[in-house]
């Protein structure tokens, strides 16, 4: 049944059923009527309009402007009566608890977890703080602190962290230096034998040619230790100071490795001492230069270095210990 009946008390005129502004007017079809009931109606018509919306119970839509907040815009719809709009996010009443935002790092870990990991950065920053301290007081000019704890930071930098700066020298090398070495082992008879001479410097060179990617120990290893030892010792090859000292025994670890991947102790042989020599020859200069240089090479001859026990290594003792039991027994 029509909401605009004969014993209806709603307005018959120009808004009623037979009207433009009805139901089902003239003017439009029947699928309109709800939506030009929903939508403003005009100035003039307003009233009349808000009048038969409350004859036939129709709930008014509130208009919010586009400037009011979010908040409003939730609380009109709310006293209206209409549903929420999709994509509006209420806020969360007065005195309701935020879920905690979750932990990430150290954070994440359990108290215990969390004691060792900022004992282990301790450990590390002072680690990384007492090197960069010593490597600073070894690159810095004589001060108060190089002369009374010098010998210190000489033993904590020579030689693997040694400077060399080299690379931006006027003057480059100029000279093909090639170092040997050779020992006197005593085999597992209990015998003496002398080696002949190994050319680590050739072993190097064959290890670098050809390979894109050469260790650093392969390019610089020995040719630093070398250039460590002449440069702390004299003519006469006597250590000066403590460097020289360091050096001596720099060359003998070297000496030790090689041999001994190179075999040349034999199976239950000792490496009982050490010498090096090496080989010098100047650079051949450039034909255009005019420039005349001596094509002979300068050999320097070391004396020979005893190896110690500890020298060897706890593992290279027992084994030539072992060796040498086995060979009286």
């Amino acid at each position: 049944m029509d909401a605009y009946d004969k014993g209806s008390d709603a307005r018959q005129g120009q808004d009623g059923p037979g009207g433009p502004g009805g139901p089902a007017g003239p003017d439009r079809p029947d699928g309109e009527a709800d939506a030009a009931e929903t939508t403003a109606p005009e100035a003039d018509g307003a009233p009349e309009a808000a009048g038969a919306r409350e004859a036939a119970d129709v709930p008014e839509v509130a208009v919010v402007p586009e400037a009011v907040g979010t908040a409003e815009v939730a609380g009109a719809a709310e006293a209206a009566g209409a549903p929420e709009a999709a994509g509006v996010v209420r806020p969360a009443p007065p005195g309701t608890a935020q879920p905690p935002a979750p932990r990430t790092g150290v954070a994440a870990l359990s108290p215990r977890y969390q004691v060792g990991a900022v004992v282990a950065l301790a450990v590390v920053a002072v680690a990384v703080c007492a090197h960069i301290g010593m490597v600073f007081l070894h690159l810095a000019p004589s001060n108060t602190l190089t002369k009374q704890h010098g010998d210190v930071v000489d033993e904590w930098v020579f030689p693997e962290f040694e400077q060399n700066w080299k690379l931006f020298a006027p003057n480059p090398l100029q000279q093909n230096v090639s170092v040997q070495v050779r020992a006197e082992v005593s085999t597992a008879d209990g015998e003496i034998r002398t080696t002949g001479w190994y050319d680590l410097s050739a072993e190097d060179g064959r290890a670098i040619d050809g390979n894109p990617l050469p260790s650093h120990t392969q390019q610089n290893e020995l040719r630093r230790a070398w250039d460590f030892f002449v440069a702390s010792h004299d003519s006469d090859d006597r250590p000066v100071g403590l460097r020289g000292t360091l050096s001596e025994t720099y060359l003998r670890r070297i000496a030790l490795l090689r041999l001994d991947r190179d075999g040349a102790a034999g199976p239950g042989g000792v490496v009982e001492r050490v010498q090096y020599r090496s080989r010098t020859t100047n650079v051949e200069p450039p034909p255009w230069s005019g420039e005349k240089v001596s094509d002979r090479p300068t050999v320097r001859e070391l004396p020979w270095w005893s190896v110690s026990a500890e020298t060897r290594g706890a593992k290279s003792g027992q084994a030539g210990q072992a060796a040498r039991e086995g060979g009286a027994a």
